[in-house]
């Protein structure tokens, strides 16, 4: 219950005047309230008691009674409104910047805290976890007005009939005690519920981005039943959260009313001795009457509380990691080819485990250089250094001779472009896949839209698509083909005029020809920008200017590919390897033809 005030406290603190308005509307709700029974027991007393002893109404009493009524019903309608109206702003902005604030978070930590966190355990803390934290906000400021309600009705029934006030009043110290039971029992499974939220999410998640290799391979029946078996659980668990609220529930709201039951037993007698006047005991059992209710409110905030201290842990604990990247504040040139400095860079992904170990190189602007090595060797972990989706454990990646970790935020991405080995396109059309939006100012005209394309080798099968570059691709570019994807991911790239462009494996999917095409015209298209590239092909490696060969982490040799055939028998054996397999399966073919 603490930690459920403290996050209480917290949403006040940031939505202070929204929250004082909705309490202030509450208010006049919460005394308005206690002025209706005050109201109810004038008319009462002044109105329809005189009628009953003298036969007649008086038309003054009736209009003032009637007047009086309407206007504390009017005052109390307000408050009902405001108090609704703020609190549901004040819940929907602090949903709103916890979701931001999220957001922003998961942009800041670096790419290995996202390795370690399923995509729908986050998508889990954005959505469901927020709105379960900041649940008890629609109904606060209802409990804040119950309060001063409480305390106005208490000094009210006070002045009435103190003994009256003290046998209604033994209800309260009830529900405090059903409350706290309440809490002890509900907590746990609101947390185990908000935990298996979050596993559904993961698996429904993985399934869908998984629906290639779920459908090639039959496993739908599989993937149904392993998301039928966590969604069992949550629906048990949720069952088991119903049950608590089903027991209690009724007993919260049975409380207030047999109150109300015992004020009227006891008042009666009261009323008989002389203790009390008519007008008193209606007042009393009216006030007991309204107070049924908006008590529920304190236990509507409280039944919350266990599921908002749930959701908000998992929203802390994605605010509070560690991690982010830091920044400084150089700058890079803005134009012409990058030069690129890797000092003894190591890096693994789990401690004591270095994918990278030593690794070193310098690439000079303009050029071409090719990183080659056998599967594991860190190529693509490379690449990542590069564009500083990860900092290194030791060492440094310079460019034009500053550090990564010192340039400003956004400095490295508009100066660097890096096609990764899983393309990636979005819902989306040709261009906006290409600009990610861009317009205004910041807009990307046709003209550098198609020479990107041009330069992609991506001209020829967009301009036949029936909207050409306003077609839209589907989405993950689900209408096209793999190595379509990778050329328009490509593009994207190229339109950006990188200093740095990196290729992890970005052709794989194309053929040798257009491959060799790409290259090529990045050399002589694109003199602006120096090139890595990740490679694997013999025809694309002897494009190169340089040729980086890894083994182990490490860099085993460098120079020309030509130079590496000839004295790197581990570079020799990964290029050759094609074109042995295929000599040795010519060579048996032969020989089988020779021995028929």
């Amino acid at each position: 219950m603490r930690q459920g005030f403290r996050v209480l406290g917290h949403a006040i603190r940031t939505e202070p005047r929204v929250f004082a308005g909705a309490v202030l509307a509450s208010c006049v709700y919460g005394i308005m309230t206690v002025g209706s029974s005050w109201a109810l027991g004038l008319a009462t007393e002044n109105a329809v008691l005189p009628a009953f002893r003298d036969g007649k109404a008086s038309t003054g009493a009736l209009l003032t009674a009637a007047l009086l009524i309407v206007g504390v019903a009017v005052l109390k309608a307000a408050g009902v409104i405001g108090r609704r109206l703020l609190a549901g702003i004040m819940q929907y902005r602090m949903q709103a910047y916890s979701r931001r604030a999220v957001t922003r978070q998961y942009l800041r930590l670096p790419l290995a805290w996202h390795h370690r966190h399923p995509t729908g355990q986050l998508l889990s803390n954005a959505s469901s976890d927020v709105e379960a934290a900041w649940a008890p906000l629609a109904p606060l400021p209802m409990a804040v007005g119950v309060v001063v309600m409480l305390v106005t009705a208490a000094v009210a029934i006070l002045l009435v009939d103190p003994l009256l006030a003290v046998v209604g009043f033994l209800i309260f110290p009830a529900i405090a005690v059903l409350n706290f039971v309440y809490q002890r029992r509900l907590s746990p499974l609101m947390m185990r519920s908000q935990q298996l939220r979050a596993e559904v999410s993961e698996i429904a998640h993985e399934s869908f981005d998984g629906a290639l290799v779920v459908k090639t391979l039959g496993r739908e029946d599989t993937e149904a039943a392993r998301f039928q078996a966590r969604a069992d659980r949550l629906r048990d668990a949720n069952i088991a959260v119903g049950r608590v609220r089903g027991l209690f529930d009724p007993l919260l709201e049975a409380l207030p009313t047999l109150g109300v039951l015992a004020v009227l037993l006891f008042g009666s007698v009261r009323l008989q001795a002389g203790g009390v006047s008519p007008g008193e005991l209606i007042q009393v059992s009216y006030l007991f009457t309204l107070l049924a209710f908006p008590v529920r409110a304190l236990g509507w905030v409280l039944a919350e509380l266990p599921r908002s201290v749930s959701g908000w842990t998992r929203v802390r604990a994605v605010l509070d990691a560690t991690g982010s990247m830091e920044y400084g504040r150089e700058r890079l040139p803005e134009t012409g080819p990058a030069r690129v400095e890797v000092r003894d860079l190591t890096y693994g992904y789990t401690p004591g485990a270095p994918v990278l170990s030593g690794i070193g190189f310098d690439v000079r602007p303009g050029r071409t250089v090719a990183i080659v090595g056998p599967t594991g060797s860190g190529k693509s972990t490379l690449t990542q250094l590069l564009v500083r989706l990860v900092d290194p454990d030791e060492g440094a990646v310079r460019i034009d001779g500053v550090d990564l970790r010192d340039l400003a935020a956004g400095r490295l991405s508009s100066a660097v472009s890096l096609v990764p080995q899983q393309t990636f396109l979005f819902d989306d059309t040709v261009r906006g896949n290409l600009t990610l939006g861009e317009d205004g100012v910041h807009a990307v005209p046709d003209e550098k839209i198609w020479a990107a394309l041009r330069l992609a080798q991506a001209e020829g099968f967009v301009s036949a698509l029936p909207k050409g570059i306003d077609t839209r691709v589907g989405e993950r570019g689900a209408t096209l083909s793999g190595g379509q994807r990778q050329r328009l991911a490509l593009a994207r790239a190229l339109v950006r005029d990188p200093r740095l462009l990196i290729l992890d494996d970005a052709t794989s999917s194309v053929d040798a020809q257009v491959e060799g095409r790409i290259l090529f015209g990045l050399r002589e298209g694109s003199p602006e920008s120096t090139v890595i590239v990740v490679a694997y092909r013999m025809a694309t490696i002897a494009l190169a200017d340089e040729v980086v060969y890894l083994e182990h982490g490490r860099v085993a040799d460098r120079g020309t590919h030509h130079e590496l055939l000839g004295r790197c028998q581990g570079y020799r054996n990964l290029v050759t390897a094609y074109e042995r397999e295929e000599a040795e399966r010519t060579a048996l073919d032969a020989g089988e033809e020779i021995v028929a």
